[in-house]
């Protein structure tokens, strides 16, 4: 049992009266089931006492108003202690050569110089002055006085005549004297307070300066002082926030330089919704240093760490800050131009697709044109919404033309169905085993148009983008085809890495391009040859450097990228772009857009004006693998609802339906079949096409002449 616990049992006694014996940390507990009580010493409880004390808010706001006023006075001292010494001696000049010195204007350095040797010269004559001036004082008071008692006396004797009184000769100089014995009385009276209250009066000047200044620690200063959220970026705030960065070299130079810093600056500039600012660092200081405080640097500027962004421009030994008013980058931006004007449409060589806004506001327009695309990011930050707005767009030039692949399979891209000629939707093994026969299609159609271009340099093909998204899938997915060579991996043994790398190496010169969509990136489910063979790299927020650097590249991130840096959840939709398809400053590896939100709803609109474009599409849900083949019903198939399509058009469409049967497949091949059954290509316009109501007049016709045979 505790030696702190008395119990009294139930039937017992009364207890007995204190006496002197009786420790006072002793509690006395009536406990009817005599269970120990644990109980808490005096010098415990007066302990916590104390902490709670000591951690109270009262406490510690006089605590800091203590510390304050304090560091207010040591803080005026030494701001006047400097300005006299800088007034008495050539040290302003010093730090400004210095300070030219360092920017390497040495003719600015010779400017200084030369003001501060004419200063020196001035304060020699005066110091030369000064040792003359007691010999000059005297001269001057004896003559002044002289002067001063003769005009007195000539005075008094003009008063004696006009009053007929010899006394009153003496009257001015005794006024005179009675004047100075009141001045001699009042510094008596005066004095001795005057020296009393002196002190303070000198150290309430100090303790003002300090103040004016706000000469303490952040800490100390008081909340509304501390709270400047939304406060204007100025120079002197940059400054300041640059010498505390804890980086020696720089700090230590912005102390030499005479203009306390300001050199370094260039003007800040409004940009959208912030400001920006270039900061030439002096010798010593390296740019990535900076760049390794983007969190404290931040905190100096009283912003949060997303709110600054720091990248290396043009010129050499700087780095441009861009800072965002408080809280604006948590403020939506306003709506994409696909869903507020209807009559808006594409051009995929020559037109821009509107993605959104830079940080500086400014629109933010991607070109497409003949540019492989890789979007990554951690799940749920808007990767797929990002991907469709760009493919939305090049879905309003009806010369593009899709395969696709949702390896989510939640309805993302339903809306492209009568779009894409393929839109496989599905996260299982077999939907992998799909996409990847879709992708090897694609690869012969791209040999095909490359077999083309061989014959006649001049020809011109469609668009062809071949898009999978949550490409992760794909490149995980264990299954294997019957030779026992795997659809997923890394290697160059997996099938869909090899068609995929294939379509990097030589599609864009013939418009196959491969668009990804992949989440999370890492080795393994994004390999390195892939990620490097896009043209237009964009990532949303990621966990770490190592992945920012997989989804954008050394270059990207060594010049100031950093898409792991962006805040999950808050900054959905906000892109780290690296690409020349997209404006970027000079200088700039790669610069952040804040992509516009398209909702699935708004996206079925766009996709209907897109549909109604289009002559009609019929979209395959999955690669048909059946060996025999009808193909004039293919053919029928492939034509849609469109009375005449192109024959260079129904062979892809072929092709894109079964790959293994089509690829191989000229214009001889298909005008053979549609004259055996009487439904001959024709030209339209001059050019030769297919007409639909003669392909299902011949297959109607077959099908009677079959039954009939029957």
């Amino acid at each position: 049992m505790s030696d702190n616990v008395v119990h009294l049992h139930k039937h017992s006694p009364a207890a007995p009266p204190a006496t002197a014996d009786v420790r006072p940390d002793l509690i006395v507990i009536a406990d009817p089931t005599m269970q120990a009580v644990p109980v808490v010493p005096l010098w415990a409880r007066s302990g916590r006492a104390v902490r709670q004390a000591v951690t109270h808010e009262r406490t510690k706001t006089g605590a800091r108003l203590v510390a304050r006023h304090t560091l207010y006075l040591a803080g005026g001292t030494r701001i006047v202690a400097r300005r006299a010494w800088d007034g008495r001696t050539a040290a302003r000049y010093e730090r400004m050569i210095r300070t030219a010195e360092a920017a390497g204007n040495h003719e600015a350095a010779a400017e200084w110089e030369e003001r501060g040797q004419r200063f020196r010269e001035a304060r020699h004559r005066r110091r030369m002055d000064l040792l003359k001036s007691p010999a000059y004082l005297a001269k001057g008071a004896l003559v002044g006085t002289g002067m001063g008692i003769g005009t007195l006396v000539a005075l008094g004797v003009v008063l004696a005549i006009a009053n007929g009184d010899i006394t009153d000769a003496v009257t001015p100089l005794m006024a005179v004297v009675k004047f100075i014995s009141l001045l001699i009385t009042i510094v008596q009276v005066v004095w001795g307070p005057a020296v009393t209250i002196g002190p303070f009066l000198a150290l309430l000047g100090l303790w003002a300066v300090g103040r004016h200044q706000q000469a303490a620690p952040n800490w100390a200063l008081p909340e509304k002082a501390r709270n400047t959220d939304g406060e204007p970026i100025t120079p002197s705030i940059v400054v300041k926030a640059l010498r505390d960065l804890g980086i020696p070299a720089l700090r230590n130079a912005i102390k030499d330089m005479g203009d306390a810093g300001a050199s370094m600056l260039g003007p800040i500039r409004i940009a959208g919704c912030g400001v920006e600012v270039d900061v030439t660092l002096p010798s010593g200081v390296a740019t990535n240093e900076v760049q390794g405080k983007r969190k404290k640097l931040a905190e100096n500027l009283t912003r949060h760490e997303h709110e600054v962004f720091i990248t290396i421009p043009e010129a050499a030994r700087t780095v441009r800050l861009w800072i965002a008013d408080s809280g604006a980058l948590d403020e939506p931006i306003g709506p994409s131009p696909l869903t507020t004007d209807d009559t808006l449409t594409a051009d995929y060589k020559k037109g821009r697709a509107p993605w959104g806004q830079d940080l500086r506001g400014d629109a933010a327009a991607l070109s497409l044109y003949q540019r492989h695309l890789l979007v990554t990011g951690l799940s749920n930050q808007g990767k797929t919404a990002s991907l469709r707005a760009l493919a939305l767009w090049a879905a309003l030039d009806r010369t593009v033309d899709f395969r696709m692949a949702d390896l989510k399979g939640v309805g993302d891209w339903a809306m492209f169905d009568g779009i894409a000629e393929i839109l496989i939707q599905g996260p299982t093994d077999e939907h992998v085993i799909e996409t990847t026969e879709m992708v090897e299609g694609a690869v012969e159609e791209m040999n095909r148009r490359i077999e083309e271009r061989r014959l006649d340099p001049s020809v011109a093909f469609r668009p062809l983008i071949v898009l999978v998204d949550e490409a992760q899938v794909a490149f995980m997915c264990p299954a294997k085809d019957d030779n026992n060579v795997p659809y997923g991996g890394a290697k160059a043994t997996s099938r869909y890495f090899m068609a995929v790398r294939k379509i990097h190496n030589q599609g864009r010169a013939v418009d196959v391009l491969m668009w990804q969509g992949t989440q999370d990136p890492t080795n393994e489910n994004l390999p390195k040859l892939v990620r490097e063979g896009a043209h237009t790299r964009a990532s949303l927020a990621l966990g770490t450097e190592q992945q920012s650097r997989m989804a954008l590249g050394d270059k990207a991130v060594n010049g100031g990228a950093a898409p792991h840096l962006l805040r999950q959840g808050l900054d959905k939709g906000t892109l780290v772009v690296a690409s020349d398809g997209i404006k970027i400053p000079a200088g700039q590896a790669s610069i952040t857009v804040r992509t516009h939100f398209i909702d699935d709803e708004d996206a079925a609109v766009i996709a209907d004006r897109a549909k109604a474009l289009r002559d009609g599409v019929t979209t395959l849900t999955a690669v048909d693998h059946t060996e025999d083949r009808d193909p004039l019903a293919d053919i029928a198939h492939v034509l849609g609802d469109a009375p005449r399509v192109l024959t260079a058009d129904v062979l892809k469409r072929l092709s894109a339906l079964d790959p293994g049967t089509y690829n191989g497949w000229t214009p001889g091949d298909l005008k053979q079949v549609l004259e055996e059954h009487g439904a001959a290509p024709y030209k339209s316009d001059g050019r030769m096409v297919v007409g639909r109501d003669r392909v299902h007049q011949a297959l109607a016709e077959r099908d009677t002449d079959g039954s009939a045979s029957a």
